[in-house]
């Protein structure tokens, strides 16, 4: 599915649901689901993007792997603890101004 204002998401399985609260897009996943969360191209390329979660710069692990110079979050095996807001813009950038996404765990 694709959510014009900042995210585009794809679930192996069950596809997701989304609905917005106000201007930050919520993005329902299954648990033990595939995720991929994708941050919108600027004007000029930028390799150098960083995910946040819950305002904390996101880890890189066996389940969550940044992809394509930051423009993807691929989070594998989606858990609960895996629901919050996601963000994503310039490393050092500490205002968290960049697109955000609500993601919402189920089952």
């Amino acid at each position: 599915g694709e959510d014009s204002r900042s995210f585009h998401v794809s679930i192996q399985g069950t596809p997701p649901s989304m609905a917005s609260a106000g201007d930050i897009p919520i993005i329902t996943a299954v648990a033990g689901g595939q995720l991929l969360l994708e941050c919108p191209e600027g004007a000029e390329p930028q390799p150098d993007i960083e995910w946040r979660r819950e305002g904390s710069v996101l880890q890189e692990d066996a389940r969550r792997q940044v992809l394509a110079q930051g423009r993807f979050l691929q989070l594998r095996a989606v858990a609960a603890a895996d629901g919050g807001e996601y963000s994503c813009g310039d490393t050092g950038d500490t205002g968290d101004t960049g697109p955000r996404g609500r993601v919402r765990v189920h089952g």
